[in-house]
């Protein structure tokens, strides 16, 4: 292709950008799969510009962003500029990444006779979320018949260049920036010494920090005056949730009535830890027994807690001063 053939094809510029991030909250466990899918979301403007993946039409473009999910791999991406040239990218998608893709259309001013000065552009998201991959894109209208050099500079330093390097594409990981602002610096110039063939662009792009998800205990069953038969009932439901979430632990927080016999807490704690061992076969590192001091009659509560949250507290109603062991008969059956 001509010099001139690639000028005229440049008459009117796209910018794109595109990034991906990895779903992957905190707290997933660790038997959950890996997605087996690539999710492309693309937005224009102008909106309603007709989409082509992989040969097949996908209707047509919005001004905000369309989500459209692959299986994994290199697509075709192929869009319909209003001057009816073509905008087409090869994408490798990712399996449970997120690619973004921001096409801009606009019509460039006139080139001038000389090569110099040419138009430079970066197109980039003006926000990404800490985790993705940001790509940063010069859209050059060069008519000299020498190479151009890209000279990209990042701040902050911190930020990871992952490729691109000397190109027109730059990708840069976001991971650990939240909050930050990464800006990226080009300097496209021919090798010659003439200020005006060197050309700098900038953009920037804000990372949203990740929000921290705060992890609690929560309270799975309460069991007050419980027959032994209703006690083991609550037990077999909680020793379920161990099973189905091994990173979890049980909590049971025992507390002795106003009128129990003396040793009354430390009998339902004993027999709810010793039943979840031996009926159950739940490992009796993951529960924990708690003496909780005493209520208007017998209660147990039944706790699970996952990993990295607080362990509950008890929550007594009488004071040990005020119980009367043996005044009557405990309501529960031994």
């Amino acid at each position: 292709m001509t010099q001139s053939k690639f000028v005229l094809k440049l008459a009117f510029a796209s910018l794109l950008v595109f990034s991906f991030f990895a779903a992957q909250p905190s707290n997933v466990s660790a038997k959950s799969k890996k997605a087996n899918y690539g999710t492309i979301k693309i937005m224009t403007n102008p909106g309603g510009l007709l989409l082509t993946i992989d040969g097949k039409p996908r209707g047509e473009t919005l001004t905000e962003y369309r989500a459209i999910d692959l299986a994994p791999g290199m697509h075709n991406v192929q869009l319909t500029l209003p001057n009816g040239q073509f905008w087409i990218r090869e994408i490798e998608l990712p399996a449970g990444r997120v690619k973004c893709v921001v096409v801009n259309y606009r019509p460039l001013p006139p080139l001038p006779k000389s090569p110099c000065p040419f138009p430079l552009n970066i197109s980039a998201p003006k926000q990404v979320t800490e985790g993705e991959i940001i790509t940063y894109t010069a859209d050059v209208a060069y008519s000299g018949d020498a190479a151009l050099k890209y000279n990209w500079k990042i701040t902050p330093s911190s930020a990871r260049i992952i490729s691109g390097l000397g190109s027109p594409t730059l990708n840069v990981d976001s991971t650990g920036l939240g909050g930050q602002r990464i800006t990226a610096t080009l300097t496209a110039d021919d090798g010659s010494s003439d200020p005006a063939c060197a050309q700098t662009a900038q953009a920037v792009s804000v990372v949203a920090a990740l929000e921290k998800k705060i992890i609690v205990a929560q309270e799975f069953d309460e069991c007050n005056s419980c027959s032994r038969d209703d006690q083991k009932a609550r037990l077999d439901n909680l020793a379920v949730e161990l099973q189905n979430d091994p990173s979890t632990r049980a909590y049971i927080l025992a507390y002795g009535g106003r009128m129990s016999p003396l040793g009354q807490v430390e009998k339902l704690m004993s027999r709810s830890r010793d039943y979840l061992t031996t009926e159950r076969g739940i490992d009796a590192s993951r529960i924990v027994v708690v003496n909780g001091g005493f209520r208007e009659e017998d209660s147990v509560e039944l706790w699970i807690v996952p990993s990295g949250a607080a362990a509950p507290k008890p929550t007594p109603t009488v004071q040990a001063g005020d119980v009367n062991p043996g005044r009557k008969p405990a309501r529960h059956k031994n």
